[in-house]
């Protein structure tokens, strides 16, 4: 169970404007899915924020097969600064190469 915020950036998709390094993070070794919110009344005391049961379903083998640290950097340099361009973000190991051979 987490704040409904935190299971909407745990779960989502490319696009979704949850979706960030928590996101990739999560899909790259699991499926995981919103199964249901709770109302803050449910609880005592009721706290202000909804929260959400999550299912996280661990896959066999990560999705993409890649370094775990290199993923992690790539992805904390890329979400750090959000209103940052992706290329200079990614700036300091050669981004702009990276991107060419990304397409």
């Amino acid at each position: 169970m987490f704040q409904k915020e935190v299971a909407e950036r745990i779960t989502a998709q490319p696009g979704d404007s949850a979706f960030g390094r928590l996101s990739i993070l999560t899909g790259w070794i699991a499926d995981a899915a919103i199964l249901f919110d709770i109302p803050p009344d449910a609880f005592v005391p009721a706290p202000k924020v909804t929260s959400s049961v999550v299912h996280i379903r661990p896959l066999a083998a990560p999705r993409h097969d890649c370094d775990r640290a290199a993923l992690e950097h790539v992805t904390r340099l890329a979400f750090g600064q959000r209103r940052k361009m992706l290329r200079a973000s990614l700036k300091p190991i050669g981004g702009e190469a990276l991107l060419t051979r990304a397409g």
